[in-house]
């Protein structure tokens, strides 16, 4: 793509979201500590918004997915990846992904072999359980299972997997910008 095209395609896009009033929600990922109290202090943020999404799954669905995968690291994920495939490219993955301080994952991608959740529930219940999973995993003293793709990882290597896996989602994620 030459410059050109490049530039003429981003003010065409920049003109576009702002006449539809329609912005990111307000995080700067790559400089967020990846952190629960950072991912907590982003759902009270977004709690106060009027949210819409721009991806496959609605705002409900993307909490429970992220609550789902807060409660499977203390309690164990339902399906995994080969041991080969977690000693290798899911340990690498993993590595990359917190050297670049941020992850990219398929973000229609169901948890595999969980239960599948619903496209629509109450927002109110997802936000409550997302929260209340980052609470109890931020208390948790036990166990804690391995990832069914990055395999074992320490406590702060999960919170930093959890905070990387909200953020990724929060792309598809957009608020409604005040009138001006």
């Amino acid at each position: 793509m030459n410059r050109r095209k490049f530039v003429v395609g981003a003010v065409a896009s920049t003109c576009v979201a702002t006449t539809a009033g329609v912005g990111w929600v307000s995080v700067d990922v790559g400089k967020s500590p990846l952190t629960i109290s950072a991912v907590l202090g982003q759902l009270d943020n977004m709690r106060v918004k009027q949210l819409t999404t721009v991806g496959e799954w609605s705002l409900s669905k993307i909490l429970n997915h992220c609550a789902q995968s807060v409660e499977y690291s203390m309690f164990g994920f339902p399906k995994h990846k080969s041991d080969l495939f977690k000693k290798t490219l899911g340990s690498l993955a993993f590595s990359a992904f917190v050297a670049k301080n941020k992850m990219r994952h398929d973000l229609a991608d169901e948890i595999p072999g969980a239960p599948l959740l619903a496209s629509k529930s109450d927002l109110n219940a997802a936000y409550d359980r997302f929260g209340r999973s980052l609470r109890d995993f931020s208390s948790h003293r036990g166990l804690l299972y391995e990832h069914f793709a990055f395999g074992g990882l320490s406590k702060t290597e999960y919170e930093q997997a959890h905070a990387m896996h909200f953020f990724n989602h929060l792309e598809e994620i957009r608020f409604k910008a005040n009138p001006l």
